[in-house]
């Protein structure tokens, strides 16, 4: 028979959470994911999107938090546009704030966790 351990009682404390991923550390896992599944070496990569290899190790790593032209030059360099990557990353933050599977309808809908300050 399986030794059981002793159930602790409810606390009043919430469970932590983890905190929100940062906007550079989902769109680096992003482009990560998407020069993987082309197959490409970072070096190929970088080339294309006329940046160091390094520096695009960084910002797939959610190192570096790089210019929108820099994002631009890297997402172009894996046949994806500025608004594919944002749009991927928004519906990633998402989910992981929130819960759902998908994003709610219009933009009025974003604000909370999204809307950002003018």
């Amino acid at each position: 028979m399986a030794h059981l351990l002793p159930l602790r009682p409810p606390s009043d404390q919430p469970e932590p959470v983890a905190p929100e991923p940062l906007w550079r550390e989902v769109t680096g896992e992003l482009l990560r994911e998407r020069r993987h599944a082309r197959g490409e070496k970072l070096s190929e990569t970088a080339s294309r999107a006329g940046i160091s290899t390094q520096y695009l190790s960084e910002i797939e790593r959610g190192r570096k938090d790089p210019s929108s032209e820099v994002l631009s030059a890297v997402a172009g360099a894996l046949d994806l546009t500025l608004r594919d990557l944002a749009a991927a990353a928004a519906r990633r933050l998402y989910v992981v704030s929130s819960g759902p599977t998908s994003l709610p309808q219009g933009i009025g809908a974003l604000r909370g966790p999204l809307a950002l300050a003018a």
